[in-house]
């Protein structure tokens, strides 16, 4: 009878521990280029193929991620999801997500439950509420890799995978200036969420260097939404109305679009609107809205990518530990100049018109 090929046969032929093969084949950083060589080219030969349910119970591995969202009806995080599942395929593992609903109760709590060996690793984009990241730090304790997307917690030490929020801020609000828009507002989530912070700072520089005036008002916080509707609504139908609007994310573009249907405010020639946006509907809205597209999938991807790379042990030290992947500024009829702009110089290298 033939004898089993398995890690005992391979680690006696080439006297080395069972646990030294066992991390050569996973391509783990502890083992040296040359041994992981010798034990590959030997498993090649003999043929050896590893039994993934026992390696699974051997390491305790779930063979699952989870992925925290703040919200699901958000195109960006389906198509985000849909990166992450990707990579997890081909990895041969599953995905479970968790939604916060926005609340910061929520995430504490799922997260503790995560701690509890349910998965292997953790892809999070924060809610809006949070500040304090501790029990984030608490799945680096408990031995759980951990990798930020989109609403990400700066300077904590964890990976990271965004989009250019400040540059497409800026060149989206010189786009709008460039319409001939005077008299712009920015809508946006709480700051101390850092993409709403580095979107406003977009919007902000911009205004400065085209010399448009700021004022406290020109910037209005979704603190909650039911408010922020009406507080909305009051500003596009006040003596003074804006005549450009920027939305920082999605949901609040739309909450524009209903006032201005509601209050027969004509877009866009009393008011052009455009905001950060998946909408796959926003070519067929009225009028179709100009969007910066964010290239959710790929940050899905890269994040899923990272978070495996730590699951796995493999470490490069020329890595990047923060990944920016820029959006594109598609211009369709909500932005449609009616009149002469400030400047004819392009507003980005990433522009398309729809």
């Amino acid at each position: 009878m033939a004898e089993k090929i398995d890690l005992k046969r391979i680690a006696r032929e080439l006297n080395l521990a069972v646990s030294t093969v066992s991390r050569a084949l996973r391509d783990s950083y502890e083992i040296s280029e040359e041994t992981k060589q010798k034990v590959f080219a030997l498993a090649q030969q003999l043929n050896y193929e590893p039994n993934p349910y026992a390696s699974s119970l051997r390491r305790q591995k779930s063979k699952t991620i989870g992925v925290v969202l703040p919200e699901l009806p958000n195109n960006f995080f389906t198509h985000v999801v849909n990166g992450i599942e990707w990579v997890a395929r081909q990895k041969g593992y599953h995905v479970l997500i968790y939604i916060t609903h926005e609340q910061v109760e929520q995430e504490i709590s799922l997260i503790r439950h995560l701690q509890s060996g349910r998965v292997d690793g953790v892809l999070a984009s924060v809610c809006a509420g949070t500040q304090d990241i501790a029990h984030f730090r608490s799945l680096q304790q408990h031995g759980i890799p951990l990798v930020f997307f989109d609403r990400v917690c700066e300077d904590s030490g964890f990976p990271t995978v965004t989009t250019n929020d400040y540059e497409a801020s800026y060149n989206a609000t010189v786009h709008l200036i460039q319409q001939g828009c005077r008299h712009l507002y920015h809508l946006t989530l709480p700051l101390h969420l850092s993409i709403a912070r580095k979107r406003l700072q977009g919007f902000l520089d911009a205004l400065r260097q085209y010399q448009l005036p700021i004022e406290a008002s020109t910037v209005l916080i979704a603190k909650d939404i039911d408010q922020f509707y009406d507080q909305l609504e009051q500003l596009l139908c006040s003596a003074q109305p804006p005549d450009g609007i920027f939305a920082a994310v999605e949901k609040l573009v739309l909450q524009v679009y209903h006032i201005c249907q509601k209050r027969h405010i004509c877009i866009p020639h009393q008011l052009k609107v455009l905001a950060f946006s998946n909408l796959e509907t926003a070519p067929l809205l009225a009028p179709p809205l100009t969007t910066i597209t964010q290239p959710a999938f790929e940050i899905g991807k890269k994040a899923a990518e990272l978070l495996f790379r730590k699951i796995e042990k493999k470490r490069d030290v020329f890595e990047q530990m923060h990944y920016v992947i820029p959006s594109a500024l598609v211009i369709r009829d909500s932005t449609r100049i009616l009149g002469p702009s400030i400047s004819k110089e392009p507003a980005a290298e990433l522009i398309h018109s729809a």
